[in-house]
């Protein structure tokens, strides 16, 4: 199984995830893979199972059968911290930043995943403590800087604008170093200027190494950015290929008509 992943160039392998809330399936047997280097969007209408693919694939929700394979390695079982240890991070379709920290702490927050000071170093601060609290900042300055907001590094996070609490919260997850960020519709309340903005920042994260799974509403962005896409309805696989192509799919079109017609899926 895991070498299987590697020789493919998948980063990431799905297979037969399941998932129910009582007597409802959010998720029936969704097998999917997402290749390295690549934008991979998850589409679909409201209460698709979208988001319950992404809670179960990064440990808030127990998937009820399937397994995961992320780099090679069986992704089964963990919690949201060791998922984020192995590599992937997330946002959420609610922001969910520290209203009242800076927009730099929030960053730094993030980062502390890949720091290694222990409980005594953090009271007794020694040398080694200092250098790593200062690497921290360095990075989550860069980071900000990266994704367009360092000239708010030390206002609240509650004072930012809409689209620059977005963008913290992608620093925030950049932060973390994954190889697979996951992002849940992260151009929601975006305007127009906003939106290309983003379009821009997924481009470039892709570019600089980093794997993206991006579940959106916003079908023009979807079909300009992403490399290929996964399309769910009532919690199964409906169908999966490149945007191109999965825009044109008779099933897909059906899917949106007869949920929300405001999507607009052919709107590119």
């Amino acid at each position: 199984m895991a070498s299987d992943a590697g020789t493919a160039g998948e980063l990431l392998v799905a297979r037969d995830i399941g998932k129910r809330f009582g007597g409802i399936a959010a998720l029936s047997d969704v097998s999917f893979s997402i290749r390295r280097g690549e934008i991979y969007g998850l589409i679909g209408p409201n209460g698709a199972g979208k988001t319950s693919l992404f809670n179960v694939l990064t440990g808030i929700y127990t998937k009820d059968s399937g397994t995961f394979v992320f780099d090679g390695a069986p992704l089964d079982d963990l919690k949201p911290d060791e998922v984020a240890e192995r590599g992937i991070a997330r946002t959420f379709q609610n922001i969910r930043l520290f209203a009242n920290l800076s927009a730099l702490e929030n960053v730094m927050v993030g980062r502390h995943v890949r720091t290694h000071a222990t409980v005594i170093g953090a009271i007794f601060r020694g040398r080694r403590t200092r250098d790593e609290e200062r690497a921290i900042r360095r990075r989550s300055i860069e980071l900000l800087d990266y994704v367009g907001v360092r000239r708010r590094a030390n206002d609240l996070a509650k004072h930012l604008a809409y689209g620059d609490q977005r963008r913290l919260e992608i620093a925030r997850a950049l932060a973390t170093d994954p190889r697979l960020l996951a992002l849940d519709e992260p151009a929601a309340g975006m305007n127009a200027t906003e939106t290309a903005g983003l379009r821009s920042l997924l481009e470039s994260i892709r570019r600089d190494g980093t794997t993206i799974l991006l579940i959106e509403h916003d079908m023009k962005l979807v079909m300009s950015v992403c490399d290929r896409v996964l399309v769910l309805d009532y919690g199964k696989k409906l169908a999966e290929g490149p945007a191109a192509e999965v825009q044109k799919d008779e099933r897909v079109i059906a899917a949106y008509l007869g949920g929300d017609v405001s999507l607009n899926l052919k709107g590119t």
